[in-house]
């Protein structure tokens, strides 16, 4: 059984539906051997990024970057899992109320760091709200389950 771990900071309406919503499709009915762990970058450490196979993160862009909970997240856990998880899948979603890419090029810049292995090119959810981007969210997570599942991460 492989585990995929959802980590994000959903403060509000939108982005709490854009989070169900990558849990939803990681839990599609096809995919068998994937167990889904969501949590927020509060509750989320080392020990549930050593424990997974796959990692999506959630984000909101606060003031042109990532949000502070996801920075914390980060902070806690980088070096207990540097060199333990190098090539870990990962994925990222931003919900930007503007253009999205000072927090997506921070996000990047730990990731290298990390060196965990990119499966998609960031999802940035611009501007004003649209049913679409829980349409795309929950693609995200199928991608993800799906990969895990069937051995191609």
């Amino acid at each position: 059984m492989k585990r995929l771990l959802i980590v994000a900071h959903s403060p509000s309406v939108n982005t709490q539906a854009l989070c169900r919503a990558v849990h939803h499709g990681a839990e599609h009915e096809d995919i068998e051997a994937v167990e889904c762990i969501v949590k927020t970058p509060f509750e989320a450490g080392p020990a549930d990024i050593l424990a997974c196979d796959g990692i999506v993160l959630g984000t909101t862009e606060n003031l042109g970057y990532m949000s502070g909970a996801l920075k914390d997240f980060f902070d806690r856990s980088y070096y207990s899992v540097l060199e333990e998880k190098q090539g870990l899948p990962c994925a990222l979603y931003i919900r930007a109320g503007h253009d999205g890419t000072g927090t997506q090029r921070a996000v990047e810049s730990i990731i290298t760091g990390l060196r965990w292995r990119w499966v998609q090119d960031p999802l940035i959810f611009r501007g004003e709200w649209q049913e679409a981007f829980t349409r795309q969210a929950e693609e995200l997570g199928m991608i993800m389950a799906a990969g895990l599942d069937n051995g191609l991460f």
